[in-house]
C-alpha cells in the first residue's frame, strides 16, 4: 500500500527537438495523487521522448520537471526513487527465466518481497512458464513478465510506454486492473497507448501531441 502523503508532478514549458525537428514546445501539466495522464498522438509526435524526459533518460531542450515542488534537474534521486518505468521494449533478460528475472529485479532495486514471485507470475498468466528461458516466450508473454514488475514496486509514479502491446484481451484487462488499483491507492500514472483506456472510477487527463 502506498503512503497517503500528497505527491505532485509538474511539467513547465517543456520543449523537445529531435533531428532538427521540434516535436513539442510549451508543454505544461500537473499531476497529484490518483491522477492518470494519457499521452496521445501519432508515431513520431514525441510521446516516448516525453516519457524518457520524465525518467531522466533525455534532457529537455527547454522547460523544467518538478517533483514535490523541486526541479529534478538539480536533484533527480528523490524522484527516481518514486518512479518505475516500463518502456516499449520489455527490459528483461532473455537468458533468464521469468522467475529469475523477477528475483534479479527485486534484488537490484530493493523491491518489496511480500508478494510471492510464483504467485505474481501466475496472476499475470504465466503459470507453468516460471522456469522457461524468456527467449523462448512469445512477445505477449515477455510483456507479461515485464508488467509483473509492477506487483513488486513501491513507486508512486508509473510511467508506461504502450503497456498493452502484444497482449490479448485477458492481458489487457489485467493491465486495466493494475492501473485502477494503483490509482485507487493514490499512485500517479503516465501512459502512452494507441487504444482507449477503460478505467473505472479513474479520472483520465489526456494530452494530445501533434505530428512532428
Amino acid at each position: 500500500m502506498l503512503s497517503s502523503t500528497p505527491h505532485n508532478l509538474e511539467v513547465i514549458n517543456l520543449a523537445c527537438t529531435r533531428q532538427d525537428r521540434q516535436l513539442f514546445s510549451g508543454l505544461n501539466f500537473k499531476m497529484g495523487n490518483s491522477d492518470v495522464l494519457q499521452l496521445e498522438g501519432p508515431n513520431g509526435s514525441g510521446k516516448t521522448s516525453l516519457l524518457r524526459m520524465l525518467c531522466g533518460l533525455l534532457l529537455p531542450e527547454e522547460g523544467e520537471i518538478h517533483w514535490q515542488g523541486a526541479d529534478i534537474s538539480k536533484d533527480r534521486a528523490p524522484f527516481l526513487e518514486n518512479l518505475i518505468y516500463i518502456g516499449h521494449r520489455p527490459g528483461i533478460k532473455d537468458e533468464l527465466t521469468p522467475r529469475e528475472n523477477l528475483k534479479h529485479i527485486c534484488n537490484l532495486h530493493g523491491s518489496k518481497q511480500d508478494t510471492d514471485i510464483d504467485e505474481a507470475l501466475k496472476s499475470v498468466g504465466l503459470y507453468g512458464f516460471e522456469e522457461v528461458a524468456v527467449r523462448t516466450l512469445s512477445a505477449g508473454q515477455k510483456r507479461r513478465v515485464a508488467l509483473s514488475r509492477l506487483l513488486f514496486s513501491t513507486a508512486h509514479v508509473w510511467i508506461l510506454d504502450e503497456p498493452y502491446t502484444a497482449l490479448d484481451k485477458a492481458g489487457q484487462a489485467y493491465v486495466d486492473q493494475l492501473l485502477e488499483q494503483h490509482s485507487k491507492n493514490g499512485g500517479l500514472i503516465v501512459i502512452t497507448t494507441h487504444q482507449p483506456l477503460h478505467l473505472e472510477n479513474c479520472t483520465v487527463q489526456r494530452i494530445q501531441l501533434g505530428n512532428d
